[in-house]
């Protein structure tokens, strides 16, 4: 290393000393006219905060870049761009640490975002997702789970949460593709990961996002009438699948139903509807009730009414989306109540799992409301035993 233009502090008080500084007083140079291989690996040494062990910067550069990683710190050092602590050992002086100087210049010129930037951007985005949550129990949680994460990760996640939240609020439906688009102005640019973890913590069914055109579930013996010619459910040896569009071109339903079965499992609405009455009608309730379901069933229950009986899971989630479907069926004129959502099928359950932290905020929740006697007890039942259990073990 060049050392005429460096200046020397020495760090022990040593007659013959066995630590020093050197550093440069120049004004950092521009970094524009380095070789590429040096900028990329200035980038990783950034990325690590600025001050780093010597040997921590060397595994970074890897032992094949070892002579590049000792050309780039003899450029920053005479260069105005870093510090460097050196020990005596072996006749001779040796780096074993590097503090970089001016960093926010320096990300700046290697394009990288400031620090200071990046967590008042995050503060920002989450307080703001913070005043939308109120009672949001999924947005609380998303929340929590985004607090964890590194503060770069939790932006762009928090950027698709409000892009969420927005979708939501400008009653818009359609595909993964059609969400990305709006996200992100391109039909691709949602990571899998990034879905998973959207999914995971949202119903996104909710939001009226699915992979594909959603399908409405119906096992019935009546002929639907639209406008373009008759459907008959009956000639259905199980089930029928509508699209939204399909059940809005409905303007007569001819048959009677006695009572209609909604059952919130797939595996278990195929039982129900393969096994029904000639004069029973069953549809599948897939989880949380989103928009496009409620609309179809409105249409469905207004042409062709009948009493409900309500299946779901017996776990605080399965409780929520009964009452969701039971407001829905009295909304219209007609009764509603659970249906195998008791402790007796619970307690008959082989197979139980714990509640989880989520499932209890959920249950508590649920327990502050008025509550049909069947659901309050069966909440009460899971708070006093922590278990909950899945409907495709009894129905």
């Amino acid at each position: 290393m060049a050392n005429s233009p460096l200046k020397i502090e020495y760090l022990d008080k040593l007659r013959l000393p066995k630590k020093r500084r050197r550093f440069s007083e120049t004004t950092p140079a521009s970094l524009s006219t380095i070789p590429t291989e040096w900028r990329e690996l200035l980038v990783q040494w950034v990325r690590l905060g600025g001050n780093s062990r010597w040997d921590t910067l060397i595994k970074k550069a890897g032992l094949a870049q070892k002579s590049t990683a000792e050309n780039l710190l003899a450029w920053l050092l005479n260069n105005g761009w870093a510090e460097v602590d050196e020990e005596r050992k072996y006749g001779d002086w040796w780096p074993y640490r590097v503090t970089l100087c001016e960093i926010k210049d320096l990300r700046s010129q290697l394009g990288l975002p400031d620090v200071d930037e990046v967590v008042a951007q995050w503060q920002s985005l989450r307080a703001n997702l913070q005043m939308k949550a109120d009672n949001n129990t999924p947005l609380l949680v998303a929340l929590s789970a985004l607090d964890a994460m590194p503060t770069s990760r939790a932006i762009t996640r928090a950027m698709l949460v409000q892009s969420l939240l927005h979708w939501a609020k400008d009653g818009r439906a359609g595909t993964y593709r059609d969400f990305s688009l709006f996200a992100r102005a391109a039909t691709k640019e949602i990571s899998q990961a990034e879905w998973d973890w959207l999914d995971a913590h949202f119903e996104l069914a909710e939001f009226n996002i699915a992979r594909h055109t959603p399908l409405l579930l119906v096992s019935a013996n009546i002929i639907l009438r639209t406008s373009l010619g008759d459907l008959h459910l009956c000639a259905m040896p199980d089930f029928a699948a509508l699209t939204p569009a399909t059940v809005k071109s409905i303007h007569v339903i001819e048959g009677q139903v006695s009572t209609w079965y909604l059952v919130e499992n797939r595996t278990s609405f195929e039982r129900v509807a393969r096994n029904r009455q000639t004069n029973e009608g069953v549809i599948w309730l897939p989880g949380y009730p989103p928009s496009w379901w409620k609309e179809a069933v409105k249409l469905i229950i207004n042409l062709a009414p009948a009493p409900a009986k309500i299946a779901c899971d017996p776990d605080p989630a399965g409780i929520a989306i009964a009452l969701s479907a039971i407001a829905l069926w009295r909304e219209a004129g007609n009764r509603a109540v659970a249906w195998k959502m008791g402790v007796e099928e619970l307690e008959n359950l082989n197979n139980k799992k714990q509640l989880s932290e989520f499932d209890q905020q959920q249950l508590s929740g649920l327990l502050k409301q008025s509550l049909p006697i069947e659901l309050k007890n069966l909440a009460e039942y899971m708070q006093k035993h922590q278990k909950k259990g899945e409907q495709e073990g009894y129905l």
